[in-house]
């Protein structure tokens, strides 16, 4: 999959969204942090329901998401974000829409996201700086990361 802007970008609020939707959401989501990354925890958790869903879809299937919500008065938090095909430049599409839409869909001045350790660098150059310490979240070391708007 190239890596230029091409794919049906999505930005839509849980009531909008389709059955299809959900499930390809919930798919994709499955086969990287059940499948791939052995992640065993309960996916939907309620806070999909006050979110906003960046995604897109290579033919039905969602091939890149992310979903956003108001964490406080001035912060907005992404988590469950991923991309089916990787190093290929749609998680940096990714973070370009999401930086450019969430100001629009929120009233806010900051994107805080929970980084995997590994991924610190992608956000990085995504142009989020590190705001805490090392901690484990499903066994998994997580720093947080924000993006001042």
């Amino acid at each position: 999959m190239p890596s230029g802007d091409f794919m049906n970008w999505n930005f839509k609020k849980f009531n909008e969204l389709t059955n299809r939707e959900v499930y390809e959401i919930l798919r994709s989501r499955a086969e990287i942090f059940v499948k791939e990354q052995h992640i065993c925890c309960a996916d939907p958790d309620g806070v999909d329901y006050k979110s906003l869903h960046i995604f897109c879809k290579d033919e039905e299937k969602v091939s890149a998401y992310l979903r956003a919500f108001q964490y406080d008065d001035e912060t907005v938090k992404i988590g469950r974000v991923l991309t089916l095909v990787h190093r290929n430049g749609l998680g940096t599409q990714l973070m370009e829409k999401a930086k450019s839409e969430i100001p629009r869909a929120f009233n806010c001045k900051k994107i805080l996201v929970a980084a995997q350790k590994q991924a610190v660098p992608f956000y990085e150059k995504c142009g989020f700086k590190i705001i805490s310490d090392e901690y484990l979240e499903e066994n998994i070391p997580h720093l947080d990361m924000i993006f001042n708007i």
